[in-house]
């Protein structure tokens, strides 16, 4: 989502190729929203509004902690894993140093840099 306000294409190529089949948590969201001030935060806005949210609760966060302590990763990394996993989702990610996708199934790397 973060690469998509560049001028680097494939990230728009892939937004438009899954549309109607992504989501984003509000990691996402809040993630993304830090980049932008002004006219550029509501037109992030308006695009991320497009997204349905997968909401975090205690099942998530169980679930978050156990990958967590597993994996060694930060929180907001467990947390965007144990949605996928628990939607049974693929992540997509171009965080390969922690989420190698040789390593984890349910992670995709949409294109690269």
């Amino acid at each position: 989502m973060i690469d998509h306000s560049t001028e680097y294409r494939p990230p728009t190529a892939y937004l438009l190729n899954m549309q109607g089949r992504l989501a984003i948590s509000l990691i996402t969201r809040a993630e993304v929203l830090t980049g932008f001030e002004g006219r550029e935060r509501q037109l992030a806005r308006r695009l991320l509004d497009r997204f349905p949210i997968l909401i975090i609760d205690r099942p998530i966060a169980d679930l978050a902690a156990t990958l967590r302590r597993q994996n060694r990763w930060k929180m907001p990394d467990a947390l965007q894993a144990a949605l996928a996993k628990h939607h049974k989702l693929k992540l997509a990610t171009r965080d390969t140093d922690d989420f190698p996708p040789k390593r984890y199934r349910f992670v995709t790397v949409p294109y690269t840099i």
